[in-house]
């Protein structure tokens, strides 16, 4: 930094002082207008700098700002967005007092971009998918420059990024496929339709050595299907969320397919949905963590997954797109009713009604005061807009929600529920409901909730369902829940899974990332 502006501070005489110090601090408190916790931060010291001073604590901080917006690439953020060039310039240039009160509101407002990018989200994801229901959590201003303000600078910006496993293997991910772009990637596409064990000739080769880039299988020089091949090809199919059956069907193929590229901005997006949940008090010691795109639901305890069972969510139809958001599990109700959604009642089975007035016969239709109508009347005289009745499915083997389902109260009426329909959980994609999650164990899924507050979780289960009327249950531990969107995801141990993109959300995420300023380490401009 230019030493002309330190010179200038140092005190000639008590009139050029005071001069000085009145020019830095208008053009400080002139620049703090737009950011009420920047301002509260600055008046309550007096309007001191901690960029701009010539001691060591704030040349200190200046060199950690510069080497942190540097790195921002690292992470997948947009590092235009942030110019340390442009900032060092700025330095290089001061020449008053009042320069320096402009530069030291820069420094910060850099600070605080940076800070929030990274610790909670580049983006807000609301603005980009509706069925983004997350609010980008933000600390404020007075928190982040009271930290750096009284910490070690260094550790202070190592602090900011989220602290999770997941992160950290992400990261790791990222940096090995920039690798790999960089010296062209895991080599030709297959593009036979279909190869079987025992196979052999061009195709096997390409889809061998696609796999030996991938770290799926060991350098070897076979060029049939065998063993080791159909191997590879199961371990791959379970990273990838595909059947299992050792064979390279076009499913399976496609996947292979997909170029690195396409996987780095999977796990770029990734990142930034980590960010996303990046939570003060993290994600709970107990929590319930549902990946739409995995089609599975999860109790993790401390940090391990202890339960695990196969889900349905939402079909890819716009109105039945499971949102992703996080609320806290109160209680489940054994023996449920369904309460029909009112957009399900109008659109789907008024038509139905006013054809026929004994149509959904298993439905029961009530009032405004929960008494049961009439269907003698007929229904023909109603619109969508004007159908004054409810729907509700009384408790049964038949139910929609099956035997049990799981609430914690939101304003998207999402929940996680038992369903009659269990041949769905066999498929591979699982996109059938109008948006609340099915799940293919249920039972077991609230004996595990259960086995905190009872010794004997199945018995008191099996009790309350042999009574055959709706029966709520409170969880003494009410159990946060997760809903996420991960196409890009990790383990403790084994490789990163990858998922399809099933609501073109993540697509949607990337493109904005893209538009913001992020790209693809790796690939030559």
């Amino acid at each position: 930094m230019a030493a002309g502006w330190m010179c200038a501070a140092a005190p000639q005489a008590a009139q050029a002082q005071s001069l000085a110090l009145t020019g830095y601090k208008q053009a400080v408190a002139e620049s703090l207008s737009e950011d009420e916790g920047m301002a509260a931060f600055y008046r309550a010291r007096g309007f001191e700098p901690i960029w701009t001073s010539a001691d060591e604590a704030a040349t200190a901080r200046r060199a950690a700002l510069i080497q942190a917006l540097s790195s921002a690439g690292q992470h997948g953020l947009p590092a235009r967005r942030y110019d340390p060039v442009s900032l060092l310039a700025r330095m290089r240039a001061v020449r008053s007092e009042g320069d320096r009160g402009q530069l030291e509101i820069e420094l910060s407002r850099a600070y605080l971009q940076f800070a929030r990018d990274l610790s909670g989200g580049a983006l807000d994801g609301r603005r980009i998918d509706s069925g983004i229901k997350r609010e980008p959590a933000r600390r404020g201003s007075e928190d982040l420059l009271e930290a750096l303000a009284t910490g070690e600078p260094r550790a202070v910006f190592r602090d900011l990024a989220p602290k999770t496993p997941e992160y950290t293997r992400l990261m790791r991910e990222k940096l090995s496929l920039e690798r790999v772009i960089a010296r062209g990637g895991w080599g030709a596409p297959v593009t036979v339709g279909k190869l079987d064990p025992g196979d052999s000739g061009p195709g096997v080769v390409i889809l061998r050595d696609r796999l030996i880039e991938m770290g799926y299988l060991k350098p070897t020089l076979s060029a049939r299907y065998d063993d080791a091949l159909r191997d590879a090809v199961l371990a791959f199919q379970g990273d990838h969320g595909l059947e299992a059956d050792g064979v390279a069907g076009s499913s399976t193929l496609s996947a292979v397919n997909v170029p690195a590229t396409e996987r780095l901005k999977s796990v770029i997006v990734a990142m930034e949905r980590e960010r996303w949940i990046n939570f003060a008090d993290g994600l709970g010691e107990r929590h319930v963590l549902v990946n739409i795109v995995d089609f599975h639901a999860r109790i993790i305890d401390d940090g391990k997954v202890t339960f695990e069972t196969r889900s349905v969510v939402g079909h890819q139809d716009p109105d039945r797109r499971t949102p992703e958001f996080s609320d806290v599990m109160e209680f489940m109700v054994i023996n449920p009713s369904w309460y029909v959604p009112r957009s399900i009642v109008v659109n789907e089975y008024l038509p139905l009604l006013r054809r026929n007035p004994g149509a959904v016969s298993h439905l029961v239709i009530t009032d405004s005061r929960g008494r049961r109508v009439n269907r003698g009347n007929g229904f023909a005289q109603y619109s969508a807009a004007s159908f004054p009745f409810a729907m509700r499915q009384p408790p049964g083997p038949k139910n929609a929600l099956g035997q049990v389902k799981f609430m914690f109260p939101n304003k998207y009426n999402i929940y996680l529920h038992d369903t009659p329909s269990k041949h769905l959980f066999a498929r591979g994609q699982r996109t059938f409901s109008h948006g609340c999650i099915r799940l293919g164990d249920p039972k077991d899924f609230a004996y595990a909730l259960l086995a905190l507050q009872t010794d004997d979780p199945e018995g008191f289960f099996a009790s309350r369902l042999r009574g055959g009327s709706e029966s709520r249950v409170n969880l003494e531990q009410p159990v946060p829940v997760h809903l996420i969107y991960r196409t890009a995801f990790t383990q403790a141990k084994g490789r990163v899974n990858y998922r399809a993109d099933v609501y073109g959300r993540d697509a949607k995420i990337w493109d904005a990332l893209a538009a913001a300023g992020v790209a693809l380490g790796g690939v030559e401009s």
